[in-house]
């Protein structure tokens, strides 16, 4: 079974245990909306992935790890996706879920979505409660403060923000999360696997800059020009475009350099390669350095006709 069939499947069978019965049905609705919309469940994955690393000997346990996760990332989406935030109408090709049940359901669905995570791991660790204890610690650090999503979240409140804090807090510190979670899950130190989750949750933040700059609605499921348009910190920005992608590039070579010896090296560095290329396509980088040496010389010569015509002005 592939990692994302797992996670997926996993995804599934705890939702309709945690939902039960008698959940306000369009509440629900909203939740399995922002849940079952079409992710690439990265997060979920890589908690899968150490943990066979490192012997999943609770598998069920892994699981809800790994599903807790997605539902804390799919809760920050419906947030951030709200009017007070992005006030996003489409996420993954569809509309929000503020734009589809309406603004206190969006909110409750998050609010909703964030207890579901907690209730899924509690379901699920009570036999290993050590384990249990250090899986919510850590789930809690990705996701609070100082350093989690509701920091993250927080900086674009404020007037000022340092773009690696902001993209730690924001995107990294759940990938770390998730790394470590795989390895708690199986009894193991989540130490050794720390790097791996920060170097890719940084590149995916960065890599989400750069799409921001180069997509399409079309191609990303939701609006681009949005870190411009609301004022976010973004490394395309900071480091501009060929900065941007040559430090995202290195962000992965350290991801898959970071990643310890066992017997699932080989599949964890293919699965962060093949997450980089979903992220950041060669084709969208080939087409934008294309556009930029055909909008040079034509940039070179509107400033070679700008010059003689100041020049006849002076003259």
């Amino acid at each position: 079974m592939s990692l994302f069939i797992r996670a997926e499947a996993a995804l599934e069978a705890h939702f309709k245990k945690a939902a039960g019965v008698g959940t306000p049905p369009r509440l629900e609705d909203a939740m399995r909306h922002a849940v079952f919309n079409g992710g690439a469940r990265i997060r979920p994955q890589l908690c899968l992935a150490v943990a066979t690393a490192c012997g999943d000997d609770t598998p069920a346990l892994t699981d809800a790890a790994a599903v807790a996760l997605e539902l804390m990332h799919c809760a920050s989406l419906v947030h951030d996706d709200m009017p007070a935030f992005d006030n996003a109408d489409v996420r993954r090709g569809k509309p929000t879920v503020h734009k589809a049940f309406s603004e206190p359901l969006a909110l409750l669905t998050g609010d909703g979505l964030i207890v579901m995570a907690y209730q899924v791991l509690l379901q699920a660790g009570a036999a290993q409660p050590e384990r249990l204890v250090e899986l919510m610690r850590n789930l809690t650090d990705g996701v609070g403060i100082p350093n989690g999503i509701v920091a993250g979240q927080a900086w674009e409140c404020e007037t000022t923000a340092d773009l690696a804090k902001y993209q730690r807090s924001k995107t990294g510190a759940l990938f770390v999360s998730a790394t470590c979670a795989g390895a708690i899950a199986s009894g193991q130190s989540p130490k050794p696997w720390t790097d791996l989750g920060a170097f890719l949750g940084e590149a995916y933040q960065v890599a989400d800059d750069i799409r921001d700059v180069l997509g399409d609605i079309a191609m990303l499921g939701k609006p681009v020009g949005q870190d411009k348009l609301n004022e976010r910190p973004s490394s395309a920005q900071a480091l501009g475009l060929d900065g941007a992608i040559a430090h995202f590039d290195s962000l992965i070579k350290q991801a898959g350099d970071s990643i310890p010896e066992c017997a699932c090296r080989d599949m964890l560095k293919q699965l962060v390669l093949m997450e980089s290329q979903r992220l950041v396509p060669k084709s969208m980088c080939e087409d934008y350095r294309k556009r930029a040496v055909t909008a040079k010389p034509a940039k070179t010569r509107a400033s070679l006709r700008n010059g003689a015509q100041q020049q006849q002005i002076i003259q």
